[in-house]
């Protein structure tokens, strides 16, 4: 009897401790233009609460999020909360038309969510046209009280955030790219925290400085929020060690350069352990085009430089810093060496072991095409797909609105689980080929019942040219169990799938004309975006979605709407 009352004692201590360190932590973002000054010009851009980037958010596991959107921006608007897993949240996800309709100019919206069985680097952003260049911040989610790191305890947090800038209106260069049916015209610079550094001309006094002690750790949650570009970061003279991705811990990697998707987030610990002076740290990009058919040349990029400063306490003023060698723009090498070589923390803070049951298997072929337009030039324009289908938003009602209210002729659930036809996907001979390259539009999903676990091959397509694609899924992280050139290969290429501790996360950069393999259970009810996260691609159609049905108890039912969801 006494051992009985000892243990319900300890388990109600245990509870009280939970309840007691989950807090509610509560915002206001003002979304409106901002004139701020870049490349020897001023510019007026959408921002929130009036920086670039945007406030910080800082959690921890267990507690409850709200954030007061109030949009007095000339333009429709939705904020995303990237990776957050949005359990029994659906409505608070963000995407525009998908999870709700778009808050309107003078209109406003409260999102609201716990942040539960995660921790780590995540980041919120604009999910409606090119906002998401200037709309944009960090949301960093810290272990409950009394937790610790999965590593040793850093001396400072320091989150970098990598960005784009162009010296005009995004949506203008949004909108100009999509009446002509082309991309969109390159950045004019990469930032850091906002700034982008001394190489750019009228830059010079523009550029972000970390002061760090010799002797002591620095945790750096790097963050590519950048729109187009999947981007290699390093530190002079400085190695770095990976502790964590997209929020999900990872077993200590050792390395001198960091690469990054758009979207993607990683944890580093950086050691202040050389000599006393100064040191730049550098992003530029990682330009995976392949080779193309003369009829579609490789599309142009942003070859500039965005740096900063590691600056040691005592270091003389006028020491020169040190530049760091930088990869080339094409080192796919070096990109897929630093993709497949970063394992999962097994047994670590919310680690989740693979599934090994499948319910569902998809093979999905994702790149570019073309779409008939009988007002752009040649009577085409670039398209995208998944499984060739161009994904087209809805534009009266969201998906998720549809899915909870059972309003029919907004979507279909028709997504297919293999291309419509079979081919040498990665076999440039391919490129132009015109029986392969039209696209339909469609607003086609994939149906999944309550915790089936789904696993998927994405094949990457040489249809007007290879290159790599950071593919996004809202709601979820997945396992990445394999990744490989060439076209993926149903008989051997399963015999490489880490099933012990593979890369927990919510974003994998599909390789340049390869594959990825990728697990997960849809055990959260609602519908969750599944597309690409270079903004170049995504209006033009490589995207689709998934409606995760209701479970069998009110624990695994979506509840209604907030009484605020904005309207169409």
């Amino acid at each position: 009897m006494l051992r009985l009352l000892f243990l319900l004692t300890c388990a109600l201590a245990l509870l009280a401790s939970s309840v007691a360190s989950a807090a509610i932590v509560e915002h206001s973002f003002y979304v409106q233009n901002l004139t701020v000054r870049r490349l020897c010009s001023e510019q007026v851009v959408t921002a929130v609460n009036g920086s670039l980037p945007g406030p910080t958010l800082r959690v921890r596991e267990g507690d409850t999020l709200i954030v007061h959107v109030f949009n007095k921006s000339p333009y429709n608007l939705s904020i995303h909360w990237h990776g957050v897993f949005q359990l029994l949240s659906a409505w608070a996800d963000g995407p525009s038309m998908v999870t709700q309709c778009p808050i309107p100019p003078g209109g406003k919206y409260t999102y609201k969510f716990e942040l539960l069985q995660q921790e780590g680097t995540l980041w919120w952003h604009a999910h409606v046209s090119f906002l998401r260049a200037t709309v944009y911040g960090a949301l960093i989610i810290r272990p409950r009280s009394g937790h610790p790191y999965p590593f040793p305890k850093p001396h400072r947090e320091v989150p970098i955030l990598l960005g784009e800038w162009w010296n005009a209106n995004v949506v203008d260069v949004e909108n100009q790219a999509e009446a002509i049916g082309a991309p969109p015209n390159i950045s004019d610079a990469y930032t850091i925290n906002g700034l982008p550094g001394d190489l750019y001309k009228c830059s010079r006094n523009r550029m972000y400085k970390l002061k760090v002690q010799k002797g002591k750790t620095y945790l750096l949650r790097i963050i590519n929020a950048a729109l187009n570009n999947q981007l290699f970061f390093k530190i002079a003279n400085h190695n770095m060690t990976v502790v964590a991705v997209d929020a999900g811990y990872t077993v200590p990697y050792v390395t001198d350069v960091v690469v990054t998707g758009p979207g993607q987030t990683v944890d580093v610990l950086l050691a202040a352990d050389q000599e006393v002076g100064s040191y730049f740290m550098a992003a530029n990009a990682y330009a995976s085009a392949g080779p193309a058919p003369p009829a579609f040349p490789a599309p142009p990029f942003d070859n500039t430089t965005t740096r900063g400063i590691v600056v040691y306490e005592g270091a003389p003023t006028s020491a020169t810093p040190i530049m760091p060698l930088m990869p080339a723009f094409t080192d796919t090498p070096t990109a897929h060496k630093f993709f497949t070589s970063i394992n999962g923390l097994a047994g670590g803070p919310h680690w989740v072991p693979v599934p090994h049951q499948i319910d569902e298997h998809m093979f999905v072929t994702v790149g570019l095409g073309l779409s008939i337009c009988p007002t752009c030039l040649n009577g085409t324009r670039l398209s995208a797909s998944m499984n060739n289908f161009s994904f087209e938003r809805p534009s009266s009602l969201s998906l998720l609105q549809a899915f909870f209210f059972n309003v029919s002729g907004i979507y279909t659930p028709d997504f297919p689980d293999t291309p419509p036809v079979k081919f040498d996907y990665t076999n440039v001979i391919n490129a132009v080929n015109p029986s392969l390259l039209i696209t339909p539009k469609s607003t086609s999903v994939k149906v999944l019942k309550y915790n089936a676990t789904v696993e998927m091959v994405l094949q990457n397509t040489a249809l007007l040219g290879v290159e790599n694609h950071p593919i996004h899924l809202h709601g979820f992280n997945f396992h990445v169990l394999a990744q490989g050139f060439e076209n993926y290969d149903p008989v051997n290429d399963p015999k490489k799938f880490n099933l012990i501790n593979p890369l927990s996360r919510n974003t994998i950069n599909v390789p340049v004309g390869g594959w990825g393999v990728i697990r997960f259970t849809a055990n959260n009810p609602g519908v969750w975006f599944f597309h690409c996260h270079l903004d170049v691609h995504l209006p033009f159609g490589l995207a689709t979605a998934f409606v995760v049905e209701n479970g069998p108890t009110p624990e695994s039912t979506l509840p209604p709407p907030p009484v605020d969801l904005p309207q169409c």
